[in-house]
C-alpha cells in the first residue's frame, strides 16, 4: 500500500486517538502529522511482522506519550490541569462527543490507549499487541474503563 492511500485511509482514526490524548484538537492535529512523518520516513522498512493498522497506531501511540512525558519534564502542562470545558473543534464534535473526550482525557495513560483504539474499531487482540497486555487484561480494561465513562456521564446529568 503506497504513503497517499494509507494518510487517507487512517488520518481521521490517528487523529482522534491524539485527541483521546490531549483533547485539543489543534494539538492533535500536530501529533497526528507527526505520526505520518514517523510513518512516511519507515515505511520502507516496515517488515509486516505485525498489521499495518497495529504499526501505525503503536508509532501514534509512541508519538503521543513522547510528547507528553517531554511536556510534563519540562514543567510546561499536566494533562489533567485545566481541561477546557467545552472542546472547540470541528462543528461535528459537540455535547456528548467532547464531554466524552475530555473524561478520556482524564484517565491513565493506558486506559487513554485501550479505550481510544477500542473506539477506533481494533479488535482486543491488535490492542493487547499495540499496548503490550494480554488479550483477557484487555477485555477486563475495557469493561471497567466503560464503567468509569458512564460514571462520569452520570455524575454531569448524562445517561
Amino acid at each position: 500500500m503506497d504513503f497517499k492511500s494509507i494518510y487517507t485511509l487512517y488520518w481521521d482514526k490517528i487523529f482522534r486517538l491524539c485527541l483521546g490524548y490531549v483533547n485539543d484538537p489543534d494539538r492533535a492535529k500536530d501529533l497526528a502529522q507527526e505520526t505520518f512523518l514517523t510513518v512516511w520516513e519507515k515505511l520502507p522498512s516496515f517488515r509486516q511482522e505485525a498489521a499495518l493498522s497495529t504499526w501505525i497506531f503503536r508509532i501514534a501511540t509512541n508519538t503521543c506519550l513522547q510528547q507528553i512525558r517531554a511536556e510534563r519534564k519540562n514543567h510546561f502542562t499536566e494533562l489533567t490541569d485545566d481541561l477546557p470545558q467545552e472542546m472547540e473543534s470541528t462543528e461535528t464534535m459537540a455535547g456528548d462527543i467532547a464531554m466524552l473526550y475530555r473524561f478520556i482525557a482524564e484517565l491513565k495513560e493506558i486506559d487513554r490507549i485501550i479505550i481510544s483504539l477500542e473506539l477506533e474499531g481494533m479488535n482486543q487482540a491488535e490492542i493487547s499487541k499495540v499496548v503490550g497486555l494480554h488479550e483477557g487484561n484487555i477485555r477486563v480494561r475495557i469493561h471497567r474503563i466503560k464503567e468509569k465513562l458512564n460514571e462520569k456521564f452520570k455524575k454531569n446529568g448524562r445517561q
